[in-house]
């Protein structure tokens, strides 16, 4: 994994944007963003997939990853980034990446169960657990359609930020950049533009 000027790893200086916490897709697909010196992947490997799939619960870390997995979850989050796309743009999605998607959920399709806790029953809802890897590209492919089909769906944005590509959900309908390094660094280029046209 590539570092940013020092020995720490690239996602350690990858600041989270809000809606990753709630939606692992959002998470998913912001793990291919731009930084000053170039394209950063999380995900530019195997071993780098397994490690964002284990720390995000969705692959146990005995499990491995094998290249036609790790295809898999490229693929997804390449589809992931498209429907996101089109439904910014109020458009269709291309007809492959919906099929992307949908592949993903029926590659391990969850069975409803009762579930009772200390606050009573309710409906839970367990992956087919029989492959591991399939179950976490089920996961991530119904974070997902959650996400598009819910409540909010319409905060879906994507960062304003000239060469910044991620995505996050508005906290109220002015934010427009993804964290406040991105709108800080919007705001000191326009006073750089407006010091240099003077």
């Amino acid at each position: 994994m590539r570092s940013v000027e020092s020995d720490a790893p690239v996602y350690l200086s990858h600041l989270p944007v809000p809606g990753e916490e709630r939606y692992l897709s959002l998470a998913l697909v912001n793990t291919r963003f731009t930084l000053s010196h170039g394209e950063i992947d999380l995900l530019d490997d195997t071993e780098s997939a397994h490690l964002w799939l284990v720390r995000h619960e969705l692959l146990p870390d005995r499990v491995a990853l094998n290249g036609r997995q790790f295809g898999r979850l490229l693929a997804l989050r390449e589809a992931l980034r498209a429907l996101f796309e089109a439904y910014g743009a109020h458009a269709r999605p291309p007809a492959e990446h919906l099929a992307t998607l949908n592949t993903a959920l029926a590659a391990a399709p969850s069975t409803p169960r009762l579930a009772w806790g200390a606050d009573g029953p309710h409906r839970a809802d367990e992956p087919d657990v029989g492959n591991p890897s399939a179950a976490a590209l089920s996961l991530l492919a119904e974070d997902a359609t959650d996400l598009l089909t819910g409540a909010e769906a319409d905060t879906l944005t994507e960062c304003a930020a000239q060469g910044c590509d991620r995505w996050f959900l508005r906290s109220h309908g002015a934010r427009r950049w993804c964290t406040t390094k991105c709108g800080n660094r919007v705001r000191a280029a326009r006073a750089y533009a407006a010091r240099k046209t003077r």
